[in-house]
């Protein structure tokens, strides 16, 4: 079963579809299942970290950039806490790394205003200075 997973993963994943609603428990490939199984909750994970970076850069962009502001901007800042509080409702565990996936994202939203505002580094705060339920909130945007 471990070549199939190293040489066609579809067709590895199927078969251990089956194989679960078969209760055929003894065939299934048990290591590569728990690594995959691993490896979704991983991907949750950074998919909540890299949708906060997004969504800090464009409050740092709001913030920082009044006179630039667009809809597109506020488009964007509508879109990612819509996709987070889904993220959120389906995997409610991920709310025990929000902190600290707040701050890994805004390392990431740091890179990003400064490149597309164009302004020093230090203009942006070094920590994240949204609250995470400033960040939540549909009605909060900066300055």
């Amino acid at each position: 079963m471990s070549s199939l997973y190293n040489s066609d993963f579809y067709a590895w994943s199927l078969k251990q579809a089956e194989l679960l609603r078969e209760r055929q428990w003894d065939l299934l490939d048990i290591e590569n299942i728990a690594e995959e199984i691993e490896s979704l909750a991983r991907s949750d994970r950074r998919e909540l970290r890299n949708r906060l970076g997004v969504l800090t850069a464009h409050l740092l962009k709001w913030e920082y950039q009044p006179e630039k502001r667009s809809r597109s901007w506020e488009m964007t800042l509508v879109e990612q806490r819509l996709q987070i509080q889904n993220l959120l409702e389906d995997s409610p565990s991920l709310g025990v790394l929000f902190d600290a996936l707040l701050q890994q994202g805004y390392r990431y939203a740091l890179l990003q205003a400064e490149r597309e505002t164009c302004l020093p580094r230090e203009t942006f705060p070094t920590q994240c200075p949204y609250t995470p339920g400033e960040v939540l909130d549909s009605r909060f945007y900066p300055g």
